[in-house]
C-alpha cells in the first residue's frame, strides 16, 4: 500500500505539473519542473541551475536519496513530534509538499497537493495544511548537491500522511 501511494504520489505531481505550466503556454525544461508563480514564489528565491552551463533541476526520480537532510528523515519527524500538529478534525489522507533546494540548500518554489484516504484530489483541513506547509518551509537543514562536480537544484517532497487528524507518517 505504501508503495502504491509513493508511486501515485510522484507520477500525480508530474501529470500535475504539466498540465499547470502547459495552461500557463510555456514549458518547463523538464517534465515536473515549477515555474516561478508571483503569487506563491517568493522573489528573493534563487535557482543556481540557470544558465547555459548548469543542467535543469534535478527531481526526485533522477536516483537521488529520498530524503537529503542532515540528520536524515529521522531529524524531520523528531521535528515534527515537537512540533505538535494536528486537527481537532477526525480526517485521513495525505498532504504532500514539494519544494526546490538549490545549490546552497535553500528552499522555494513550494507546491502543495492533498488527497483523501481513497487518493482523491481534495482539501482535508485548510489550517492543518498550512501549518504543515509553514513546517516544511521552516526545515533549514536541506545538502546541497553536486553533479561531476557541478553544483545542482533538485526537488524535494515530503508526504504527511494523516490518520484522525494526526500525523501518523512522513514519506518518503
Amino acid at each position: 500500500m505504501i508503495k502504491a501511494v509513493y508511486l501515485f504520489t510522484l507520477f500525480s505531481f508530474v501529470l500535475i505539473s504539466c498540465q499547470t505550466e502547459k495552461n500557463t503556454g510555456r514549458y518547463p525544461d523538464t517534465v515536473g519542473d515549477a515555474i516561478f508563480n508571483e503569487k506563491l514564489d517568493d522573489a528573493g528565491f534563487k535557482k543556481c541551475g540557470a544558465g547555459k552551463n548548469r543542467p535543469f533541476s534535478f527531481q526526485y526520480y533522477h536516483g537521488q536519496q529520498p530524503v537529503d537532510y542532515k540528520g536524515e528523515k529521522i531529524a524531520i519527524v523528531e521535528k515534527l513530534k515537537k512540533e505538535n500538529i494536528y486537527t481537532e478534525k477526525e480526517i485521513n489522507g495525505y498532504v504532500t509538499v514539494r519544494f526546490l533546494v538549490n545549490c546552497e540548500g535553500k528552499t522555494g518554489w513550494f507546491r502543495l497537493k492533498h488527497m483523501d484516504s481513497e487518493l482523491k484530489d481534495t482539501i482535508l483541513d485548510e489550517e492543518l495544511e498550512n501549518k504543515l506547509l509553514k513546517f516544511t518551509k521552516s526545515l533549514n537543514g536541506w545538502m546541497p548537491k553536486e553533479v561531476k562536480g557541478l553544483k545542482i537544484d533538485y526537488y524535494q517532497y515530503l508526504t504527511y500522511k494523516i490518520e484522525n487528524g494526526q500525523v501518523s507518517e512522513v514519506l518518503p
